[in-house]
């Protein structure tokens, strides 16, 4: 049955939407396609799009405490390569990594979890 429906994004809450637009951008080799002051930003790359939201009273993430968190995952091939080059665009790595061998765990400058990960086909 075609419902209509149909995944088109996902939006993340913040304090600087542009900023962090930016960082993803620079982190997948995208762009910014939107900005709307202070308020909302979106950006592309080559897999999809990601969104952001302005929140006035934001409050950053505490991995791995925030246990119901939702986070991005990025495929890599080379993960050292890419944990490198996600700490140069400003991302940070969290000391706890519960899967090191095949994922790490970084915060981007707004505090959201998201992985870097050589698993690619779950399904």
């Amino acid at each position: 049955m075609d419902t209509g429906i149909r995944y088109s994004t996902t939006t993340l809450a913040c304090p600087d939407p542009p900023a962090l637009a930016d960082f993803y951008a620079k982190l997948t080799g995208g762009e910014v396609t939107f900005v709307a002051e202070r308020d909302s930003a979106s950006m592309r790359s080559a897999r999809g799009r990601l969104d952001f939201m302005w929140v006035p009273d934001y409050r950053e993430p505490q991995w791995p405490e925030d246990s119901s968190l939702l986070h991005l995952d990025f495929f890599v091939t080379d993960l050292a390569t890419s944990a490198e080059w996600a700490i140069r665009c400003g991302a940070r790595q969290y000391d706890f990594q519960p899967n090191a061998g095949r994922c790490l765990v970084f915060a981007d400058p707004a505090g959201h979890p998201f992985c870097l990960t050589t698993v690619d086909d779950l399904g």
